[in-house]
């Protein structure tokens, strides 16, 4: 079974940065794909979670939240379409937020930030351990991305639905479905 793992708050404004191709060359033996620059990789073959936690944090030279979920519940992502009547322009960010966990209470969805005036985050809904929405290309909107983990209760790391899209066609490519 493929993992997918999604590292927190790494290569951003210059903090926790390192060279995910040479992480994914470390992990070689692991089939790893990276995806991007946002520390976003595919694990080919099979290990245990706890296990790759090990390895990553052996390998990685500062701590950092990991979000690992099994490739079928990225996949299952793929056959929903959150984003159906949800505009498409330049302005505009699909996005997907992974949860560390299950969050014991979670708010109904959908949301919008602020609350009044134009939006400039809409929750769209919740899914498990996936958060789908839109931000507005605003520097402000950074700021109510930073407030998802209170509102969720559990760490947060947040991925462009290109991202998203691109793991589901590497572990399609591996799966051959």
């Amino acid at each position: 079974m493929a993992l997918v793992v999604f590292l927190r708050g790494v290569n951003v404004g210059g903090h926790k940065t390192f060279r995910p191709t040479t992480l994914a060359q470390q992990l070689e033996h692991l089939d790893a794909v990276n995806i991007g620059a946002a520390g976003t990789f595919v694990i080919r073959r099979p290990v245990t979670r706890a296990q790759l936690r090990v390895e990553l944090a052996r390998r990685l030279p500062f701590d950092t939240e990991m979000m690992i979920c099994p490739g079928r519940e990225v996949v299952r992502l793929m056959s929903q379409n959150h984003f159906a009547n949800q505009p498409v322009r330049p302005d505009i960010v699909h996005f997907v937020s992974v949860l560390s966990r299950r969050p014991r209470s979670a708010p109904s969805t959908p949301m919008r930030f602020p609350s009044s005036g134009k939006w400039l985050l809409t929750i769209l809904a919740r899914d498990d351990r996936f958060v789908f929405g839109m931000y507005r290309r605003h520097m402000k909107a950074i700021s109510y991305l930073g407030t998802l983990d209170r509102l969720f209760g559990v760490p947060v790391t947040t991925r462009n639905w290109n991202t998203i899209t691109a793991i589901a066609k590497v572990l399609h490519h591996k799966t051959g479905e």
